[in-house]
C-alpha cells in the first residue's frame, strides 16, 4: 500500500435560518412559533421544548409563564414542554462559566437533544451565555432566540454568534452557532426602560454609516421620533438594521471570521473597554454609541469623513438623550496613560495579532486601519467631554 504524502479535506456547510417578525407570539390564535418550530417536517412531534426566560422580562410580563404553558398545552401535537419555564437572570454579570456550567446540567436534567429545541427569551446577554450552552451540548441543541429588548431585536440577536466574559474581557469566550430562528415580538419593546429602548439606536448608526447612506438620513430625521418611543419608526429600523446584518454575515465572504476585518465591530474597540471599565453599567448600546463618536471624530481629522456627519451625531445623540461621554474614557493608569487605549491592545489580540478597525472613508463607504495616532483619539475625548459640560449647563 502506498504510503500517503497529504490529503486535501474540503466541505461546505450550508446554514440558513429565518428571522421573523411578530406581535403577541404566545398569543392562541398566532401560529408562527408552532409553524418555525415544525418547518423541517420529520417524524418526532411533539417536539421537546425547554423556555428560558430573562426574570427582568417576567417582571414586566408577569402572566408570560402561564401564556406558555397554555400556548403549549392548546399546541401539545407540536410542543412537549420539558419542564415549566426557567427564570434565570441575565446581564453581562452572569456571562460567566459558572452559569455555562449550570445551564449545560439543567439541559442534561432535562434530556434534550440535537434534536430539542431551546427557546432563549430575553436581552442580548442571556441569548449570549444560553446561546452558547445550547451549543456545547451535544455540539448543538437547536435554539430558538426571541429578543426582548430593540438592540438584540437588531443586532445580537439576529447574528451566529455565543459568548461569555472571561479574564475581563468582554466576549473572550465564545462559539460560532447560528440560531434554529429567530423571532421577534414587538410587544416585548413596550415595557422597556427608555435607556433600553434607544440602545438599538447606535448599532443602526453604526452599520448605517459603513453601508447605507439612505438609512443613515433615515435615522437622523427620525430621531425625535426614537426619543418619543414611536412604534413604527423603531420597528422600521429594527427590521432595515436586521437586513443589513444578515447581508453582512452572508455576503463577507467570512460570516464565521476567520480574516481580521470585522467591518461590523466599527466602534466597539472602545465600547468593550467602556463596558468593562464600568462594569457594566453603560448599557452595551451606549458603549457602541460613545466608541462611534470616537471613531467619526478620527476619521474627520484623518480626512476620512466630513465634519458636518460628525454635527448631524452630536445633534442626534442630543435629541435621543444618548451618552457622549462618562468619566472612564479619561481614566488613567498609575504610568498617566489612558487605560481606554488598552482596549486598542485588547481588540489586536481579539483580532489575531494585526490591528485592523473599521473606520467610515465618507458615508456609506469604510476603510480598515491597521495603525491608530493615540494623539488625535486623546483630543477627540477632549471634544466630547467639552460637548458633554455644554449640555450640562
Amino acid at each position: 500500500m502506498q504510503e500517503e504524502k497529504k490529503i486535501h479535506q474540503k466541505f461546505s456547510v450550508k446554514y440558513d435560518y429565518d428571522v421573523l417578525f411578530t406581535q403577541g407570539i404566545f398569543d392562541l390564535e398566532n401560529n408562527l412559533l408552532t409553524h418555525t418550530v415544525s418547518k423541517n417536517g420529520g417524524n418526532l412531534l411533539p417536539y421537546k421544548i425547554l423556555f428560558m426566560i430573562e426574570r427582568n422580562v417576567i417582571k414586566h410580563f408577569p402572566d408570560l409563564q402561564k401564556m406558555i404553558t397554555e400556548y403549549c398545552t392548546y399546541n401539545k401535537n407540536i410542543l412537549a414542554m420539558s419542564t415549566p419555564p426557567e427564570i434565570i437572570n441575565g446581564g453581562e454579570s452572569f456571562k460567566s462559566f459558572d452559569r455555562i456550567e449550570k445551564l449545560c446540567s439543567l439541559f442534561a436534567k432535562n434530556k434534550l437533544c440535537r434534536h430539542s429545541f431551546v427557546a432563549i427569551i430575553g436581552g442580548g446577554a442571556i441569548l449570549d451565555s444560553v446561546g452558547m450552552a445550547a451549543s456545547l451540548v451535544h455540539r448543538g441543541i437547536r435554539q430558538i432566540r426571541i429578543p426582548t429588548t430593540s438592540l438584540s431585536q437588531c443586532d445580537s440577536g439576529v447574528g451566529v454568534k455565543t459568548s461569555i466574559n472571561m479574564f475581563n474581557k468582554k466576549n473572550f469566550i465564545g462559539t460560532f452557532a447560528p440560531p434554529y430562528a429567530v423571532i421577534n415580538d414587538c410587544n416585548f419593546l413596550k415595557s422597556l426602560k427608555y435607556r433600553d429602548w434607544i440602545s438599538s439606536v447606535p448599532e443602526a448608526i453604526k452599520v448605517a454609516m459603513i453601508n447605507d447612506v439612505e438609512f443613515f438620513e433615515w435615522i437622523i430625521q427620525n430621531s425625535a421620533n426614537f426619543a418619543k418611543r414611536d412604534m413604527h419608526s423603531m420597528k422600521k429600523l429594527i427590521a432595515h438594521c436586521a437586513k443589513l446584518h444578515l447581508k453582512h454575515i452572508a455576503t463577507s465572504g467570512d460570516p464565521f471570521e476567520f480574516g481580521s476585518a470585522r467591518p461590523l465591530d466599527f466602534g466597539h474597540w472602545a465600547a468593550h473597554k467602556l463596558e468593562i471599565c464600568t462594569n457594566g453599567v453603560l448599557r452595551h448600546g451606549e458603549a457602541v454609541g460613545i466608541g462611534i463618536l470616537l471613531d467619526s471624530y478620527y476619521a474627520t481629522q484623518t480626512g476620512h469623513l466630513d465634519e458636518e456627519i460628525f454635527k448631524k451625531l452630536l445633534i442626534a445623540y442630543k435629541r435621543m438623550r444618548l451618552p457622549i461621554y462618562v468619566p472612564e474614557l479619561s481614566a488613567k493608569k498609575t504610568d498617566k496613560t489612558l487605560l481606554l487605549l488598552d482596549g486598542i491592545e485588547d481588540f489586536r489580540e481579539h483580532l489575531g495579532g494585526e490591528l485592523h478597525i473599521t473606520m467610515p472613508d465618507q458615508l456609506g463607504n469604510k476603510i480598515e486601519i491597521s495603525e491608530i495616532n493615540t494623539n488625535i483619539l486623546i483630543k477627540g475625548i477632549e471634544v466630547l467631554k467639552q460637548e458633554y459640560s455644554k449640555r450640562r449647563k
